[in-house]
């Protein structure tokens, strides 16, 4: 990237997340191409990203192809289900050039997530993310900066975007430095009107992320609640503050600095107003829920410290049998 021409960017994904940046950045005349397919593409190409948040409702046109035919690309976000990359990042490859970066913007423990962090579990992979070292296969390191997303959207039709919170995406490196490429990456952002925060501990953060995702996704997948919901009502709460509590545990055994408490959390997420988390929507739209990336890795970081998850796993396990309830076609035919 420099500050000679427009760096060319790829979005890669194009669901709330996606089209959430990929709006921003092209309405800022950014040189963007969103990388997309099915009836997605479809609209995407004809009608261009409606997005709606604090600002108005923008109609941005963007360029989106399903082929990887549009040149080495400087910077990459990745923004796709977690169970949904091993297919993607192969396919990503003719965009991926020496000095590209790749930013995956995907909820729960990352693959990359030892790598650089110099700890005893050094560059060991996390299983549950990537059990047959595909993703790590696919995608160097080095090109990687990691980030955590604080962007509640939602995606009611394809192409189409709700959100109606203030955008925040914080970068890292994996090796914990303040590069020149982390800088130029956010500023980059920040002129599509996204607030970027480089990060020296992007691991920190992560957890905070990890904490809200695996306490709200999962039960709200077996109550239907909304994130308002999730973190207000009772009988909600509890089991809310309980999860939380086991996964701080996890955090601090990494050595992770996480700055808010259950409280804070509570009253943080009852602001978001009555969101609907991202696998609560996938359940009701009857895609494969992130319970491995979300809860899965969470639940094998802690083994390793022999830490007892009791209420996080138990939660997680309705969340599959509900999915699972979902998917299975004798208990469809069952209800009809």
């Amino acid at each position: 990237m420099t500050s000679a021409r427009t760096p060319k960017i790829c979005i890669a994904g194009a669901g709330a997340i996606g089209c959430t940046i990929a709006a921003r950045l092209a309405k800022a005349d950014m040189d963007v191409t969103v990388f997309a397919r099915g009836a997605t593409l479809d609209v995407l190409r004809r009608d261009g990203i409606t997005l709606t948040d604090l600002e108005g409702t923008h109609q941005v046109p963007v360029r989106a192809s399903d082929q990887p035919d549009f040149g080495v690309q400087d910077v990459i976000f990745v923004c796709a289900k977690a169970h949904d990359l091993p297919a993607m990042l192969p396919r990503l490859a003719p965009l991926i050039g020496e000095h590209t970066i790749v930013v995956p913007a995907v909820n729960g423990v990352p693959w990359w997530y030892f790598h650089g962090e110099g700890g005893r579990f050094a560059d060991q992979p996390v299983r549950a993310t990537d059990p047959e070292g595909k993703l790590a296969a696919a995608l160097p390191f080095k090109h990687v900066i990691g980030c955590v997303v604080f962007i509640t959207a939602e995606s009611p039709q394809p192409g189409h975007v709700v959100a109606r919170n203030p955008h925040l995406i914080m970068f890292g490196e994996p090796d914990n430095s303040m590069s020149e490429r982390l800088r130029a990456l956010c500023a980059i952002v920040e002129r599509g009107g996204i607030e970027a925060r480089p990060l020296e501990r992007i691991r920190d953060k992560l957890w905070t992320k990890i904490i809200a995702n695996i306490s709200t996704n999962p039960l709200s997948v077996i109550s239907g609640a909304t994130l308002e919901e999730l973190y207000t009502q009772p009988e909600l709460q509890e089991t809310v503050v309980a999860i939380m509590r086991e996964v701080l545990l996890v955090a601090a055994s990494y050595g992770a600095r996480v700055e808010i408490d259950p409280l804070t959390f509570l009253d943080l997420g009852a602001a978001m107003g009555p969101v609907r988390t991202s696998m609560l929507q996938d359940f009701e739209k009857n895609r494969p829920l992130e319970l491995a990336a979300i809860g899965d890795a969470v639940l094998e970081l802690a083994e390793r410290f022999g830490i007892p998850m009791p209420v996080t796993r138990k939660v997680i396990a309705l969340a599959r049998f509900r999915g699972k309830h979902l998917h299975d076609p004798q208990s469809a035919a069952a209800k009809a």
